[in-house]
């Protein structure tokens, strides 16, 4: 898929139809994919001239970027990539396999495997008081080894880690695996999370082995084991998203095309709930409900262990779309939601600016906030820093840097991130480029003045894309072009 690096040929989702209907490729509209049979299946004679037969589509081209993604082969790629396969299939040239992973992809499939291997299933370890004592740490005391099982979920005695599979959807083996510890700092809990490969090549569906065909209505929640704890709660089909709710990327939408309902309960915090309304955008707002946060209806893995009643909550579910008029009845639920959760409502608090949070009250979405300075005064070194301490709370950041170039500015930010001079001790440089690559940061390749058309598209693109909350334009002038200050500063 493409990443945001210049301008992406826009496609529209008119020309798309146009293109399917002229080439006589039978379609039918999903609802954030076309779906049409596949070129990349050998047995493109057994793939139905209708939807009639029941056979599935295995082919979906996304409405809003054209990309195309095979589920039954995983090829996938841009619409100038589906266009080109078009035309080799009418010159009789069969498609390319796309099955050659990467070096790095087969490097971190050898080591997932050498850890799937080492790991235990939890109902395996040496005695019953270590298995308790283990789910007691995780908070799972009440999932059942029985759910455990069913999911697949290890646990890796050695780094005190639980291990959870990605399968291939294909031929289900193993593509990549997560960890999840668990850190003490004083009395809080956190939860430190691992993926094999790299996150943004990791995009597992967590459960997704287990939906049958049949299956219409899913939850989605932000969390693998929230993931456990619905399915052994409600029975009902529970997928949990690679990122939680940081984003949804638009590989994964053909997996979630089968159904008619998904309801997204992603945590139980007023992120989750701005995130559950983004991702819903996306799915197609009229098979989406969400889960609204509150203390009677916290993240699914809470829900269980307080003995809450999980269908119950599923079922107060409120609808995302709403018609264009509403009364305060219908808005009374999430005006009390705000009333409640006043800090959270003041948007993502700086860690490093304390006095900032006095002035902005926290970074909240849709709102523009301007840095003036003369020259020279700091403003791309603060703002990299005030951006990076956003982005280290899992805010998606995109940067556009018209006046330095990335290079220089990702030297700025990995400075800043690692708090020391790395050019003094450059044999830690592969340790913080490491975790440096896993935050949610972005950069546009834009440089000096540009057309404000090309550099929205770019943007549209990477929010689509990437669920980007937090745009940094540096700086003004450059993107304008100094023409346009003369007339209206």
């Amino acid at each position: 898929l493409p990443s945001p690096e210049g301008p992406v040929p826009s496609v529209s989702i008119t020309e798309i139809r146009q293109y399917l209907r002229a080439q006589g490729i039978p379609f039918h509209d999903g609802y954030s994919c076309l779906h049409t049979p596949s070129l990349f299946t050998d047995d493109r004679e057994n793939q139905p001239p209708s939807p009639a037969t029941n056979v599935p589509y295995t082919l979906f081209i996304d409405k809003t970027t054209g990309s195309f993604l095979c589920t039954a082969t995983l090829a996938e790629g841009t619409w100038q990539d589906f266009q080109a396969n078009v035309e080799l299939r009418h010159r009789g040239v069969p498609p390319a396999s796309s099955d050659e992973p990467e070096e790095d992809m087969r490097r971190a499939r050898e080591d997932a495997r050498c850890i799937w291997d080492r790991a235990l299933p939890l109902w395996d370890l040496l005695d019953e008081d270590e298995t308790n004592k283990t789910k007691a740490m995780f908070g799972i005391s009440l999932v059942t080894d029985a759910t455990l099982k069913r999911f697949g979920v290890r646990y890796l005695r050695t780094t005190k880690s639980l291990v959870f599979p990605w399968f291939s959807p294909r031929d289900a083996t193993l593509k990549g695996l997560k960890l999840l510890r668990v850190e003490k700092k004083g009395d809080a809990t956190a939860y430190v999370e691992e993926t094999l490969p790299r996150f943004d090549s990791y995009r597992n569906l967590f459960g997704l082995p287990l939906i049958s065909r049949r299956d219409t209505e899913l939850v989605l929640t932000g969390w693998e084991l929230d993931a456990l704890a619905l399915h052994q709660a409600t029975g009902v089909a529970s997928l949990a998203l690679p990122r939680g709710a940081t984003c949804l990327p638009p590989a994964l939408l053909p997996y979630l095309e089968q159904f008619k309902r998904i309801t997204l309960w992603l945590g139980e915090d007023l992120r989750s709930w701005e995130a559950a309304k983004l991702f819903a955008r996306k799915l197609s707002l009229k098979r989406c409900s969400l889960v609204r946060p509150s203390d009677l209806q916290p993240r699914p893995l809470e829900a269980l262990n307080q003995g809450l009643n999980l269908t119950k909550i599923l079922r107060a579910a409120l609808p995302a779309s709403h018609k264009s008029i509403v009364s305060f009845r219908q808005l009374r639920e999430e005006v009390f939601g705000e009333l409640v959760n006043t800090e959270q409502v003041a948007g993502v608090k700086w860690a490093r600016f304390p006095e900032l949070n006095k002035l902005l009250k926290g970074h909240r979405r849709g709102e523009l906030t301007v840095f003036t300075g003369p020259t020279g005064s700091g403003k791309t070194t603060f703002i990299s820093e005030y951006a990076l301490d956003l982005c280290m709370q899992g805010v998606c950041t995109l940067w556009g840097s018209f006046e330095i170039n990335n290079v220089r500015l990702a030297k700025i930010m990995l400075t800043q991130f690692a708090a020391q001079r790395l050019e003094d001790q450059l044999e830690l440089y592969d340790e913080w480029a490491d975790r440096f690559e896993d935050l949610p940061l972005y950069f546009m390749t834009f440089h000096g003045q540009q057309n404000i058309k090309t550099v929205i598209d770019t943007m549209q693109h990477a929010v689509y894309m990437y669920d980007i909350t937090h745009v940094v334009v540096d700086n003004l002038q450059f993107m304008m072009g100094h023409e346009h200050l003369s007339v209206d500063r």
